[in-house]
C-alpha cells in the first residue's frame, strides 16, 4: 500500500468499482477489440461512414464504462468520505465534479 493511504479509511477499504472489476475488465477488453477493429478498417481503407459508425459505437461503450465507474465512485468513495468528515466528503465531491467536467468536454 502507498505511504499515507492506510491512514485514509476510504482508500484502505478499496475502490468502489472492485466489486464489479471483472465485468469492467470484460467491457474494456471488448472496447480494446473495437479499437483494433477500427485500426484494421483504416488499414483496409474501408468506407468512411462505416468507420465513423464503429467510432460512435466505441465512444458509447467508453461512456457506459465511465458512467458505471462514476456511479460506483459516488455511491462508495464519496459516501464513505462524507461519513468520515465533512471536509473529506467535500474533497471527494470536488474530485468527482472535476471528473464529470472532464467527461463532458
Amino acid at each position: 500500500m502507498i505511504e499515507g493511504m492506510a491512514d485514509n479509511p476510504v482508500v484502505a477499504q478499496g475502490h468502489g468499482y472492485l466489486q464489479r472489476k471483472d465485468a469492467h475488465l470484460k467491457r474494456l477488453r471488448r472496447i480494446e477489440g473495437q479499437a483494433r477493429g477500427l485500426q484494421r478498417m483504416v488499414e483496409e481503407e474501408q468506407y468512411c461512414i462505416d468507420i465513423l459508425t464503429q467510432v460512435s459505437a466505441m465512444t458509447k461503450a467508453l461512456q457506459a464504462v465511465s458512467l458505471e465507474l462514476l456511479e460506483e465512485h459516488l455511491s462508495h468513495c464519496v459516501v464513505d468520505a462524507a461519513r468520515s468528515s465533512d471536509e473529506a466528503g467535500r474533497a471527494k465531491v470536488d474530485e468527482a465534479m472535476g471528473a464529470i467536467a472532464r467527461l463532458l468536454r
